[in-house]
């Protein structure tokens, strides 16, 4: 009896599209009993067909997405080019052409999730992406179908290796940011131009995914609130470290009576919380829902394997899907309209650290700003720095952004305030 075949094409053969060819050839001889039929990739589209690349079948290259469109033996279509276009383009072609999708593609799907899932659901293909949040972890999946039956009210996390890093050396080894980020450029977690990793912006288009998936409503990027790590110092760490606490890179995601609440930023986050031992480049993704309770899930967040082995797992479920007819099972899961949070009504606490005069009454005065807009003192640490400057740190209960906005704007204007050195949330 002649042995099914399942059809794919890869679009692109960077880190992890070689990832991906080398997995799926290292699984070969278990292909079948895992999908119930041989999975081969047929067709790769490339940039440049003269680039030699080592331990590919020179035969499947091409440089013509045409060629792959108007293969009706083909399937599935990986792409694994990232980017907005000509990524969407292609994609949207191969869901009309009735091809399935896998894609990496946080980019992508962040912004045009939407179209995309519903172009599946049209034409009653699968288009699966659980390698475009925390490489190797699995969580689209789990919050799509393990976590089903809950009603999910929080979803935070550490989705940047990156920062990660970067922050686990600033703490453990005492670096500055600027040692840590070189040594991460240096080791390749760190791009040349690392600015969407430093500035939360990697993380944002992560944390729109997994809100809405989570909460069943859209989230874009443009409704993420970010803030990065650039501004984060040696100081800061020492501080983190006296309280007990760390300083962690995280996206967070709040489903409230008053709409979602969603952005990334620095946050002090207690040794205790599961995330605090969330070290170097691995990440961590932690879901609060009313059945489950608790649950994290943990591993490396990137990298060529980490990345190809999300994305052969979804590869591997379509092909499954196709061989039992029942493809386009799961769509888009957003069947509700819930507002965005702006973020200014937002309630966060906060580490304050302020450089201010050496005199009498100066703390009073900070209390009777802080006071006039309704945010409350949880605690005060003074240090004296020089004879006439003192350091203040100051850590606030909850409080709305715009209040804290509006008393550090009136604190600056002070005379007796010399600098407001750093603001950071606390978790």
């Amino acid at each position: 009896m002649e042995k099914r075949k399942i059809k794919a094409a890869l679009l692109g053969l960077g880190t992890v599209g070689t990832g991906v060819y080398k997995l799926i050839h290292r699984r070969e001889d278990v292909m079948e009993r895992t999908i119930g039929a041989e999975l081969e990739i047929s067709k790769i589209l490339v940039h440049d067909l003269k680039k030699t690349r080592e331990g590919v079948d020179a035969s499947l290259l091409t440089d013509c997405w045409q060629e792959i469109l108007e293969d009706e033996e083909i399937q599935i279509v990986i792409e694994v080019m990232g980017g907005i276009e000509p990524a969407r383009s292609m994609i949207l072609d191969a869901l009309h052409a009735g091809k399935h999708v896998v894609t990496a593609n946080k980019d992508l799907v962040a912004e045009y999730g939407r179209e995309l899932l519903d172009a599946a659901e049209e034409g009653k293909c699968d288009f699966l992406f659980e390698a475009a949040v925390a490489g190797g972890i699995p969580i689209i999946r789990p919050l799509k179908q393990c976590l089903a039956g809950n009603d999910i009210s929080e979803v935070i996390g550490i989705v940047n290796g990156t920062t990660n890093y970067i922050l686990t050396k600033m703490f453990e080894e005492n670096m500055s940011f600027e040692e840590a980020l070189a040594k991460a450029t240096e080791l390749g977690y760190a791009e040349a131009d690392p600015t969407a990793d430093v500035e939360g912006l990697d993380a944002g288009r992560k944390v729109a995914i997994m809100a809405s998936i989570a909460f069943h409503s859209r989230v874009v990027f443009q409704d993420v609130y970010t803030e990065g790590i650039t501004k984060i110092t040696s100081a800061d760490i020492a501080y983190a470290k006296e309280f007990d606490s760390v300083i962690k890179l995280l996206g967070v995601a709040h489903n409230t009576e008053g709409g979602i609440e969603v952005g990334v930023y620095p946050m002090l986050i207690n040794k205790e919380h599961p995330l605090a031992s969330v070290r170097d480049s691995f990440n961590a993704v932690f879901v609060h829902g009313d059945a489950v309770d608790d649950a994290m899930f943990y591993g490396r967040g990137a990298g060529e394997l980490p990345t190809a082995s999300a994305v052969l797992g979804d590869v591997i479920d379509v092909a499954r899907d196709i061989e039992y007819q029942c493809t386009g099972r799961i769509s888009c899961t957003c069947y509700k309209e819930l507002p965005i949070k702006a973020f200014d009504d937002v309630k966060n606490k906060f580490f304050l650290r302020m450089q201010v005069k050496n005199q009498p009454g100066v703390l009073a005065c900070i209390a009777k700003v802080f006071g006039d807009h309704k945010v409350s003192i949880a605690r005060v640490v003074q240090k004296r720095v020089r004879d006439h400057e003192a350091e203040l740190v100051i850590v606030t209960e909850k409080v709305k952004e715009y209040h804290l906005k509006d008393a550090l704007h009136e604190l600056q204007e002070m005379d007796s305030i010399l600098e407001i050195s750093s603001v950071i949330r606390e978790y």
